[in-house]
């Protein structure tokens, strides 16, 4: 059961900013604004409200593909878990930090279109997140089958078996 679970819809403050830890690995760190548009009943008008601006931090390949994606000012739905972490400054003193570490984080499509384009899954086992892909053997791609009248299509490779 995940109990420490935390999503954001919002926009970015600015670009996300990529480095590298000394080990390689990829790690992003974003910003989120997040309003809220509610009716002043006075007037009639709406009205936004801030709710906050949360630092998001992201990791390996997913790190990579927001930086290459996304722009400040984008609007962003990111789910994840709420993390604290401690550092010393220059001058000796503790400091928190309280963000979110990102699962996912994609484009909101409220008020946008994106065009999807598959990332390669070179660099996914070296970096530690998530299986290989799997093997083809070489082959070729077969054609799916044709879809007769009232039969459902088979699923993509790609796709959830649920």
């Amino acid at each position: 059961m995940v109990d420490n679970n935390v999503t954001l819809v919002g926009n970015l403050t600015a670009n996300p900013e990529l480095r590298f830890t000394q080990a390689g690995t990829a790690v992003a760190n974003m910003r989120v604004a997040v309003n809220r548009r509610i009716r002043n009943n006075q007037s009639g008008e709406w009205e936004d409200r801030t709710d906050g601006f949360f630092n998001v931090v992201v990791w390996r390949s997913l790190a990579e593909n927001a930086a290459d994606s996304l722009a400040k000012g984008t609007r962003v739905m990111v789910n994840g878990r709420l993390t604290e972490r401690t550092f010393e400054n220059q001058q000796g003193e503790t400091r928190y930090v309280t963000e979110i570490e990102a699962d996912e984080v994609c484009p909101s499509l409220r008020w946008a279109t994106a065009q999807v384009t598959k990332s390669s899954r070179t660099g996914q086992s070296q970096a530690g997140s998530g299986p290989p892909p799997p093997s083809d053997g070489g082959q070729p791609a077969q054609p799916a089958p044709p879809v007769q009248p009232g039969q459902s299509a088979p699923p993509e490779p790609d796709d959830v078996p649920f």
